[in-house]
């Protein structure tokens, strides 16, 4: 019903994606709703996509669909690895800078934020993303495309060569989680199924590992 609802409406962008209970809300506070398991999200997974397809949206990012030329520019740019500035109560950023890049949280209650600006300075939060989580960083953002993105914007975006990812990347096509094309940086069927499998392999531990040479198994939703 929820689909066909949105349908209704006649917006040529969709985002869907599972409910998750988080603290500070009334669902976490009191009992909360039935939450599906496993083999029910899945399957709802795939009608939701195949419903949307027969009404001509694509599905261009992990829980995001768009009609023709309707995707979402700033939610690509995110994936992409792009900047962003964050301006606002709990906004994020992300900063490239010739030497770093800079991710910073600006503070959550709106109040105590004011009051940080007034002072000058309102980041909660701000770390350097080091040489050693800077591919799973990407990686985390650009997986997230069902088309990926081209090899070269590693690079362009993080300022080491491919090569410091090319391990993982390699142990990815092997276990059929990444497209071989060397061209392109893009999950495959499964590897987008089980996202949460093929990003481990960017982790600086999964990397060492997979240097090594020592397989690791997919971890696959309970069937």
């Amino acid at each position: 019903m929820d689909v066909a609802a949105a349908l209704a409406f006649g917006t040529p962008h969709l985002s869907f994606y599972q409910l998750t209970i988080e603290p500070n809300t009334r669902f976490h506070h009191e009992p909360p709703p039935a939450l599906p398991d496993h083999d029910l999200a899945a399957d709802m997974q795939e009608l939701v996509a195949a419903r949307l397809a027969g009404a001509g949206y694509g599905r261009y990012e992990v829980s995001a669909y768009a009609k023709p030329g309707r995707e979402c520019a700033h939610n690509v740019n995110y994936w992409r690895f792009g900047d962003y500035l964050g301006i606002g109560a709990g906004a994020h950023a992300k900063v490239s800078l010739p030497d770093r890049i800079v991710r910073e949280v600006r503070f959550k209650q709106p109040q105590q934020y004011l009051a940080k600006v007034a002072a000058g300075d309102a980041v909660l939060e701000r770390r350097e993303i080091g040489r050693d989580e800077v591919g799973f960083e990407f990686m985390l953002n650009a997986l997230r495309l069902t088309g990926g993105v081209s090899a070269a914007l590693f690079a362009e975006r993080t300022g080491y060569p491919l090569a410091a990812v090319a391990p993982s990347l390699g142990e990815g096509v092997r276990r059929g989680l990444i497209d071989a094309d060397p061209a392109r940086i893009v999950a495959t069927d499964t590897g987008q199924r089980f996202l949460n499998t093929t990003l481990e392999m960017f982790l600086p531990a999964a990397r060492q590992v997979a240097e090594r040479g020592v397989p690791i198994a997919i971890v696959e939703a309970p069937r």
